[in-house]
């Protein structure tokens, strides 16, 4: 393992970064702090401004070099009324899809089934006009299709609205979004949208002819927000960068323990290790490491192109960005690159640790949470692998939906978290920057990734 100019003792930083994110963790004051006490924080409310002020006092209190609230204009959606009954029978619990417009229509329901060509073309012009109803999940075996573009499809073929199936049952349904962050021409649902249970869906095709009657109040207004940006400097190169961060916002109505309290807390918790270890153990880290909290992921997004574009313009860019999302869905077994020069690299760091941690590359540049804005620019960034996608923590099984609540951070994993992450990072500070492959790729052909990408359902797992 190459190391700084100045010398560590990697066993005894290794013994109390570990032994700090166990013994002295805050992690389940964290937690009660942000889903009790605040709660949902959908960003662009007075809530998330308590959420922006909690994390800039605790990485204040960790002893970090700088911290600062760096606030930006955002586009905030809103709702205030989602309505919906069958005619002539009950209401329906639904949920309107983030940014989807206000409407107010009464029309007949025609079943498109999983929304693919094929069930299109089968009903016809009975659907112009009419409410699709349409299955959220992919059709089985077949080459599956993003559910934005299979509603765009339906939009194109003259409904009016889509009240879209939930695939949990339970009467569970959560927010949802309908666009494509590869297109910055597809940022909206391409016609109105709502989210409806599986019983509903039952029922409805269970009905001989059913009718529909939504009356949705939304609104997009120009709001204040922030990201909250703490700076550990490096010893040895403190002009070269290390990213760790995650979101601080939650859906509406949502008190995000999973997605993204558990981030929040592990962004939290590597600063005060690391912070610690340098004031007690005087072991700093080799270059610069930044921590953010983003605002409005849930929103496009917002928060880390912000970030990207005030902190990684004019060509200056991070060795690597690390995106915490979703923790508490599983234990950690790596990272997960966007570009494949720093696998090498990274995995030689993570095998110096000891633990059987892996470094993989997606084979599609990632565009489902804060990473996405850095590889979009040609930035090295990474997410974490662990078990999001597919077999993941019954318990922490809620995403977008209001029991995602502060027992459903995973208190044990996440004291992991803190301790892998941060004897990783302090790892990485250290590479000499001779052996670090490159630097990114050229925007441009990041870009060309990105246009090719689009449309097509990327590999998670």
């Amino acid at each position: 393992m190459a190391d700084a100019t100045h010398v560590i003792d990697w066993d005894a930083a290794d013994r109390w970064l570990f032994g700090e994110a166990w013994t002295g963790d805050r992690i389940a004051e964290h937690a009660r702090q942000l889903c009790d006490v605040i709660g949902p924080r959908w960003s662009g409310t007075e809530a998330e401004w308590r959420t922006i002020e909690y994390v800039r006092d605790q990485l204040r209190a960790a002893g970090l070099d700088e911290v600062e609230v760096e606030e930006f204009d955002m586009a905030c959606w809103s709702f205030s009324r989602a309505a919906a009954s069958i005619v002539g029978g009950p209401a329906l619990d639904v949920l309107p899809f983030i940014r989807c417009p206000s409407f107010a229509v009464e029309a007949d329901v025609v079943d498109v089934g999983h929304g693919t060509t094929r069930e299109i073309a089968a009903v016809g012009e009975r659907l112009a006009g009419a409410v699709a109803l349409m299955t959220m999940a992919a059709e089985p075996f077949t080459t599956p299709v993003p559910h934005a573009y299979r509603l765009r499809d339906v939009a194109t073929a003259g409904a009016t609205a889509a009240a879209v199936i939930d695939p949990k049952s339970g009467e569970r349904r959560e927010y949802h979004s309908a666009h494509d962050a590869r297109d910055p021409d597809f940022v909206s649902p391409p016609l109105p949208c709502v989210t409806i249970t599986r019983e509903a869906g039952a029922r409805l095709r269970r009905l001989p002819q059913p009718r529909l009657c939504f009356d949705v109040v939304t609104a997009v207004e120009t709001k204040r927000t922030a990201n909250v940006h703490g700076v550990l400097h490096g010893r040895d190169w403190p002009e070269e960068d290390l990213v760790l961060g995650g979101h601080h916002d939650t859906v509406y109505g949502t008190p995000g323990g999973n997605d993204n309290g558990s981030g929040t807390i592990a962004t939290l918790e590597t600063a005060r290790v690391l912070a610690g270890l340098r004031r007690e153990n005087g072991a700093a880290p080799g270059r610069t490491l930044r921590f953010v909290t983003y605002a409005a992921e849930e929103q496009g997004f917002q928060g880390s192109f912000e970030f990207v574009r005030r902190h990684y313009g004019a060509g200056r860019r991070p060795r690597l960005a690390i995106n915490l999302d979703e923790l508490s869905a599983g234990h950690m077994k790596g990272i997960v690159l966007g570009f494949d020069h720093l696998r090498s690299l990274v995995q030689g760091q993570l095998d110096s640790m000891g633990d059987g941690l892996q470094c993989h590359v997606m084979s599609q540049l990632d565009n489902s949470s804060d990473h996405f804005p850095y590889l979009a620019d040609g930035i090295d960034a990474a997410h974490l692998w662990r078990w999001r996608f597919r077999g993941r923590h019954a318990d922490s099984d809620y995403h977008h939906e209001s029991p995602d609540s502060a027992d459903k951070v995973n208190v044990r994993e996440l004291k992991e978290y803190s301790g892998q992450l941060s004897r990783l990072l302090l790892r990485l500070s250290c590479v000499l920057p001779e052996d670090w492959p490159r630097l990114g790729v050229a925007t441009e052909e990041a870009q060309r990734r990105v246009n090719a990408e689009r449309g097509s359902v990327v590999r998670v797992y």
